[in-house]
């Protein structure tokens, strides 16, 4: 089934409202709980922000897919496998092991310097793996780089833990990816942040249509690739230590959203970032519904579960096209 890009973007859009209207009506108890003395509490400032901040988290994830995918023209580059997730998961558990701090708990300055600093760490993980792979000319040492970085960086999160145990908690939340905190700080910095890498995805488009025909075609047509990589690079970092230091490490999302838009509608990168932020938004707002739902009146931590449904859409993937 084949989608015209403005039909699609409206369903998906359709599709997270619907999934904000459920996360607003699923809790502990259901939607009985909105009724008593504290259901306008309930509502307005847990129930209604944790949707909304979810959708924005697996935007931010879905189009900094699209944006790393176009990049470096391979369909496995998500973001968290450039060692992008590790340098920010490094980075704030670093912040977090120093200075307590959390990006839910904390005031407007806090959550902005955490972003910060997730941001921070993301370009230097992503950083670290173009100076190992030498460039992004070979996707297998690219993709070995990655995980090298994510290996090594992962390790020193550890050691962090372990030289303060007290925050062993909080980074443990963290890993396991959570919405249970998202207030209404947390989505208005991941919209800023999301706003802002989505028009520099759009603006550098016409250029990441030209490099999928190669670099030297790319060149040959005025791309500057020295400018397209540094703009890129910044924008999905920017989005991806948004969603990472907002809601933690949120697995498949990234990689799933573009995947899925491009199976439904095979179209240029314009199109592509804005369908997978919808389709992320979707995704990530559809886990975050059903690990409230599933063990009620417990939730699961929302990363288990898009790591159980990416997992699962990955491997029919593979088996249609190994059947192809």
């Amino acid at each position: 089934m084949t989608l015209r890009p403005p039909l699609l973007l409206a369903l998906l859009l359709a599709a997270g409202a619907l999934l904000a209207a459920a996360g607003v009506l699923t809790g502990s108890t259901g939607w009985a709980d909105l009724g008593g003395d504290g259901g306008d509490t309930i509502l307005w400032q847990i129930r209604l922000p944790r949707s909304l901040g979810a959708w924005w988290a697996g935007a931010l994830l879905g189009m900094a897919g699209a944006m790393s995918q176009g990049l470096f023209r391979n369909p496995l580059a998500d973001p968290y496998l450039l060692g992008s997730a590790s340098g920010a998961q490094l980075a704030v558990a670093a912040a977090l092991a120093l200075t307590g701090a959390s990006a839910q708990h904390g005031s407007v300055p806090a959550t902005l310097g955490l972003t910060g600093v997730a941001f921070v760490g993301t370009l230097a993980g992503v950083a670290l793996t173009l100076l190992l792979a030498r460039g992004v000319e070979q996707t297998l040492r690219l993709l070995l780089a990655g995980v090298v970085v994510g290996v090594v960086l992962n390790a020193l999160t550890h050691l962090f833990t372990l030289w303060a145990p007290e925050v062993l908690r909080a980074v443990q939340f963290f890993l396991l990816g959570n919405t249970g905190l998202l207030g209404w700080q947390s989505v208005g910095v991941m919209a800023a942040c999301g706003l802002a890498a989505g028009l520099v995805g759009l603006l550098a488009s016409p250029a990441l249509d030209a490099l999928t025909l190669g670099e030297a075609t790319a060149a040959s047509l005025g791309v500057r690739l020295a400018a397209l990589r540094l703009a890129l690079i910044a924008a999905f970092a920017l989005a991806t230590g948004a969603a990472v230091a907002q809601t933690g490490i949120v697995a498949f999302v990234g990689l799933v959203a573009p995947h899925l838009v491009r199976t439904l509608c095979p179209m240029l990168h314009g199109w592509l970032i804005l369908l997978s932020a919808a389709a992320g938004g979707a995704l990530l707002l559809a886990a975050d519904v059903l690990a409230r739902a599933l063990i009620r009146p417990q939730e699961l931590p929302v990363g288990l579960v898009t790591a159980l449904l990416g997992g699962v859409y990955l491997l029919v993937l593979m088996h249609r096209r190994a059947k192809k």
